[in-house]
């Protein structure tokens, strides 16, 4: 190939041994830094996508600062001896483990089309140390036949028009597996400006290749998991919402007299995850004049379980409707979802309001105590005499009767309306009672509880129903 002449450029200096051996420091350090953080905050579970992803992305700044650490040292230490010996007598083999750790240097003269490589590059390329380097036209024999005119372009720019190479391209080795090396180059100029040879360094890049991979795929996969996540967490909320009585504001029922209720409801969506469940509530008006009121949730979480809650709403409207009391009610609704296997009925509580008599007639399943609000004050109604809080298929639950006064509030909820269970929820709630009683309508109590409780994260769904009792 022919010598072309270009502009001359000036040669950097080498780097002061002192200078390189602070930046070894310095690089070991953070590596030392990059692996013990690693250490402490990877999760260990292979089938969290976001796991995969962060211990990708820590190997991948733990391979990075390695490599860098390798060709520090290599740059202090110097070139190869080897390097400037004509092919023919390079006979040494690099010590193991000098591929990923060192870079190979080749130099091809263009008067003479002699070669030189260094003994890092024969191994490199899985080359016999003692076989003749190969000519800038015999090189492109070792590269993978896809990548075989990007070489050529690089090579030819280099010499043509004196402009760096600075690119990866695929070798096959001799034992016919593929590498990625990436290399640097630029021409050498004699005392006249005219190229005179071609200097190379080569770098095995495929681990690190590799490593960049798995922080890419681990991230697409975290990626889609989360958009995932997120389209089933809307379409749990949407049909969650569908699902429920399309009414949400207040509601007074058709054929209500005197002593009916004034009727509001809420649902809180979950603000965290995919934790959407089947949390409902419903009322419906019975023959006689009577109300039939129910909360409850169901277990597990998502799409399925959520349109499972169809079928629940309508076997406890066809029950209610028959006339079912709701003790026996629940204790049929039991033995229904269990006959079905899948949603199970987590709890639940049932409530029927007749106007006539102004009583209440409730049953639970694991689930709390309907609260009544009454004069400025509140209270959790006493349980049922033997209440069953997991009664077996068929059995019925215990059940009470409450009598109720004209402008009585009643509450229902599931038990996520409020991060804590059991009494400091209730007290949460009972702590509310001056406000909640002197709401003007059932309307504007959930919106007291809304203003208590629906800001913020909520790591699971909720819902309320607020009744109050009519002169």
């Amino acid at each position: 190939m022919p010598p072309h002449a270009f502009a001359d450029r000036p040669a950097g200096q080498p780097p002061e041994r002192g200078a390189v051996d602070a930046l070894i420091s310095q690089t070991r350090r953070l590596l030392g830094d990059v692996d013990a953080v690693r250490r402490e905050s990877v999760m260990t579970d292979e089938t969290n996508p976001e796991s995969r992803w962060q211990r990708a992305l820590y190997e991948l700044a733990v391979h990075q600062l390695s490599d860098l650490d390798r060709h520090l040292a290599q740059l202090r230490e110097g070139p190869d001896p080897l390097a400037g010996l004509p092919a023919q007598r390079v006979t040494a083999t690099p010590p193991p483990g000098s591929l990923l750790s060192r870079v190979g240097s080749a130099e091809w003269n263009l008067l003479t089309d002699e070669a030189t490589w260094s003994g890092e590059l024969y191994q490199i390329l899985g080359r016999d140390p003692g076989a003749p380097a190969l000519t800038l036209d015999e090189l492109p024999a070792l590269v993978h036949a896809d990548d075989q005119p990007k070489l050529t372009a690089m090579v030819t720019d280099c010499l043509i028009d004196g402009k760096p190479i600075d690119g990866e391209f695929r070798v096959v080795r001799p034992d016919g597996s593929a590498r990625t090396v990436h290399m640097m180059g630029e021409p050498v100029l004699d005392a006249d400006g005219a190229t005179a040879s071609m200097w190379a360094v080569v770098r095995d890049v495929s681990e690190l290749r590799r490593s960049q991979r798995a922080v890419s795929e681990t991230r697409d996969s975290l990626q889609r998991q989360r958009h995932i996540a997120q389209t089933e967490h809307r379409l749990a909320v949407e049909l969650q919402e569908a699902v429920l009585p399309p009414w949400r504001g207040s509601l007074r029922l058709p054929h209500s007299g005197p002593g009916g209720l004034d009727l509001a409801a809420r649902y809180f969506p979950s603000s965290v995850g995919n934790l959407v469940g089947g949390d409902w509530y419903d009322a419906l008006e019975l023959p006689g004049g009577r109300t039939l009121l129910t909360v409850g949730d169901l277990t597990g979480h998502g799409v399925a379980v959520t349109s499972g809650m169809a079928m629940l709403l309508g076997a406890v409207r066809g029950m209610a409707m028959c006339d079912t009391p709701p003790g026996e009610l629940l204790g049929s609704l039991n033995h229904l979802l269990d006959s079905s296997g899948q949603p199970a009925l987590g709890s639940a509580l049932c409530c029927r309001y007749d106007p006539a008599a102004r009583t209440l007639a409730w049953a639970q399943a694991g689930h709390p105590a309907p609260l009544l609000f009454r004069d400025g004050t509140g209270r959790a109604l006493t349980p049922p005499d033997g209440v069953l809080l997991g009664a077996t298929s068929g059995a019925d639950y215990g059940q009470a009767e409450e009598p109720l006064r004209a402008g009585d509030l009643l509450l229902l909820h599931t038990d996520g309306l409020v991060p804590q269970r059991g009494s400091t929820a209730a007290g949460r709630l009972l702590a509310l009672a001056e406000p909640l009683t002197a709401a003007r309508d059932a309307q504007d109590c959930v919106r007291v509880l809304q203003d208590e409780f629906g800001r913020g994260e909520r790591e699971d769904d909720a819902c309320v129903l607020v009744a109050r009792i009519g002169s």
